[in-house]
């Protein structure tokens, strides 16, 4: 998990799906999490403007070209920077818990938990919408085509009140599946 200021319910959350985590500050080299070795990397959320985290977006570039990858919120918008997509400030930012997005898979709508500033305003080659807010139809929800890469823009771990976007932590995990079948990616 690199931290960006991440919220103790992703750790739960992980945990109770069993698995074993290390926890890395949001500056750690690529060489030092792909030595020390893991499954998947996890970008949590955070606070702030993505773009001017231009080192640690070519750390997660190198991060993703070797490991499986899934973010949440700051972790999807700094994906889709690394990945050569683009983020913008919005004019009136997500937040609150109400928010309904469409997971466009499922053909069905959740209510989140919001709380940002900035949106991924083009997507990355090789990318597809996964998840859309019904309030603006801004992308909430994205996964790579080819390669374990997949992130949401609101907060599946928050528990406000409903817990039914908690699935995404089991979507996130299948990555490591993926990844184990089809081998290495470059």
């Amino acid at each position: 998990l690199m931290d960006f200021g991440a919220k103790q319910n992703i750790v739960t959350q992980l945990l109770a799906r069993g698995c074993d985590i290390t926890i890395y500050p949001a500056a750690t080299t690529a060489e030092t999490i792909l030595t020390e070795g893991c499954d998947l990397v996890f970008l949590s959320n955070g606070p702030g403007d993505p773009e001017t985290l231009g080192s640690i977006i070519s750390e997660i570039k190198m991060i993703i070209s070797h490991k499986p990858v899934a973010g949440i919120c700051l972790g999807h918008q700094l994906i889709a920077l690394a990945m050569g997509g683009k983020t913008e400030k919005l004019k009136f930012g997500h937040r609150g818990c109400n928010h309904p997005v469409k997971d466009l898979i499922k053909d069905k709508v959740y209510i989140t938990s919001q709380n940002h500033g900035y949106h991924v305003s083009e997507l990355p080659n090789m990318f597809e919408v996964t998840h859309v807010s019904m309030h603006d139809q801004s992308v909430e929800g994205m996964r790579h085509k080819n390669l374990p890469v997949y992130s949401v823009q609101f907060h599946p771990e928050a528990s406000p009140g409903p817990v039914e976007s908690a699935y995404l932590f089991d979507e996130f995990l299948d990555l490591v599946n993926l990844y184990t079948m089809g081998g290495e990616h470059a």
